[in-house]
């Protein structure tokens, strides 16, 4: 229940006033109050006329003569006590709203009350309390902050208690009817409080019905007072991620941030606690390794009004505070999937098909995450997986126009210049080339980094434009386009494949003729020339072979006895 021992210094001076005034008495002093590393020479006889407790010891000590009396735990330490011995010997001392806690429970431990002397120092330092201290807000809390380090006693003795309901009580006051410039001067003074009493003041604050805005500017104010290194400078100071020791500042600042996520009001209004807020206090959450249920409650809110975010609260997420690393971005793709499942929940109550309808929101948070996906792109870290996860958790119809995810694509395949034809198709996957821009496909066209593939996309979409009049088509065309593309790309492929069969039975049947030039020219009967057969499949083909007269050049294995055809005769 002691406060820290006082250092050398201030136990020297505590000593010298305390001897001016002891030894004034011109009586030799009996007894010596030991308090830590302090001691105190004074009289029995006075001090027992207001102590119950030292009059206690004495009368109850087996030695004749008590001549050192330990109060190692007396609340307050040596520097209170020198305050209630000044009172036992009736010297004068200054009771102020920072000490008066301390001397209230000291003299509670010391059996100072009325039992023993009128007006002793319990009824004068409860006197205080009443009339000076807690008729105040600020003077509420600094008697309530001074609690810290007076606990369970100033519990028992219900100063907490007291010292809640008259700064929860005049904080309402102050929130309805301001009385002092600026309005919320109130919530600053509450940052001075260690988590524990600050939770007994929300808590009050909310049995007593305040606004939820009200509560969510003094968790904002106490936050950034708290945590400022974590959370209002946005630096860390430096901290880097492979700061990773669980050190007593980090279990501080955890359980400070743990306790304010928990006392978030649960009828949060949308816009109670601004999404740059609660994205620093998220990233902070990932930094301190937090309880997932905490990171949790950050990522649910920030989905919520995910419409409202910008790309560098994205983005706060998503890097060390070095900035020098990315994180695991899981929480980024949760925020995304939640504000998507969001969107389809209402979509389905509203009676639509998600598929084809897209509010504005879902709009603007496709645009967020694709100018997104271009800031973190050139990270070598970033994985194709991670690059198309979170570009496909947006669903492609909230997408008009796919110009700024092409961007972020371009961006990709340029810091990773070392993706061979396959990877670069995946990274370009996520994007539909038929609905860039007519800047875009242009510059995609002339793009080196983008596989054959999208480049013909490309072309192929401002042919059928030219072959259009060189009007807009719309975007419900899209699919169908597609459809020929595919077919016309299949069709292309099989043409190569047909023209590469047909230069290599080109130049085998020239490097045939070039052999038989120098051999007999009766072939075998029983094994013909591959020209010989060649030239029967080739005439089985020629649309003149029963109408014409002409049979020199017709194979000697066609039947030419058949009737001709008039139907196909050429008069």
């Amino acid at each position: 229940m002691a406060s820290p021992v006082m250092n050398s210094s201030k136990l020297s001076i505590a000593m010298e006033r305390t001897g001016q005034w002891v030894f004034s008495q011109e009586i030799p002093t009996d007894v010596v109050i030991e308090v830590g590393e302090a001691n105190f020479s004074l009289h029995k006889f006075l001090l027992v006329a207001k102590s119950g407790y030292i009059r206690k010891m004495i009368v109850e000590s087996k030695e004749p003569d008590l001549e050192r009396i330990d109060l190692w735990d007396i609340p307050g330490g040596a520097e209170i006590f020198e305050k209630a011995a000044k009172f036992c010997y009736g010297v004068n001392f200054e009771i102020t709203i920072h000490n008066v806690a301390a001397l209230r429970c000291a003299a509670e431990y010391l059996q100072m009350t009325e039992k023993f002397c009128e007006g002793n120092l319990a009824a004068r330092t409860e006197e205080f309390l009443s009339h000076v201290a807690l008729t105040s807000f600020s003077g509420a809390v600094a008697v309530l902050k001074s609690c810290q380090d007076l606990l369970p006693l100033a519990e028992e003795l219900k100063i907490v208690q007291r010292c809640v309901d008259v700064a929860s009580s005049k904080a309402c006051n102050e929130a309805n009817f301001p009385t002092r410039s600026p309005p919320n001067w109130w919530t600053e003074e509450l940052s001075i409080l260690d988590i524990t009493s600050f939770k007994k003041i929300i808590s009050s604050l909310n049995s007593r019905g305040v606004k939820t805005l009200t509560l969510a500017s003094v968790l904002i104010t106490y936050t950034e007072k708290s945590l400022r290194d974590l959370v209002r400078d946005h630096t860390g100071n430096g901290t880097k991620l492979s700061d990773s020791g669980d050190t007593d500042l980090r279990k501080r600042q955890r359980n400070v941030l743990e306790s304010i996520v928990a006392l978030f009001p649960s009828d949060s209004e949308k816009a109670a606690f601004p999404i740059n807020f609660l994205c620093c206090l998220l990233r902070s959450a990932i930094f301190l390794n937090a309880a997932t249920s905490c990171k949790n409650e950050l990522e649910k809110r920030i989905s919520t009004i995910l419409e409202h975010v910008a790309v560098d609260d994205l983005l706060v997420l998503s890097f060390t505070y070095d900035g020098e690393r990315l994180y695991d971005l899981e929480s980024v793709r949760r925020i995304i999937s939640g504000f998507v499942a969001k969107e389809k929940n209402v979509s389905v109550f509203n009676g639509g098909d998600f598929k084809e309808v897209c509010s504005t929101a879902m709009q603007r948070v496709a645009k967020t995450v694709d100018a997104y996906l271009g800031e973190i792109a050139t990270y070598g870290e970033l994985s194709i997986s991670k690059f198309n996860g979170i570009a496909n958790l947006v669903p492609k119809v909230a997408r008009k126009v796919d110009d700024d995810l092409y961007r972020a694509v371009d961006i990709y395949l340029k810091a990773h210049p070392g993706l061979d034809e396959i990877e670069r198709e995946k990274v370009c996957s996520v994007m539909d080339a038929l609905k860039l821009s007519y800047e875009a496909r242009v510059h995609a066209s002339q793009n080196k980094r983008l596989p054959v593939q999208i480049v013909l996309h490309a072309l192929y979409y401002d042919q059928l434009k030219l072959r259009s009049g060189g009007e807009e088509r719309n975007v419900e065309d899209a699919v169908a386009t597609r459809k020929q593309l595919q077919a016309d790309v299949s069709l292309m492929k099989e043409n190569e494949a047909l023209r590469s069969e047909l230069m290599k039975m080109k130049m085998y049947v020239t490097d045939m003729q070039q052999k038989t030039q120098g051999t007999s020219t009766k072939a075998p009967p029983k094994k013909p020339k591959f020209f010989s057969s060649v030239s029967k499949t080739l005439g089985k083909l020629n649309p003149f072979r029963h109408g014409s007269k002409d049979t020199l050049n017709i194979d000697d294995g066609v039947d030419i006895t058949k009737p001709r055809r008039r139907r196909f005769s050429i008069s």
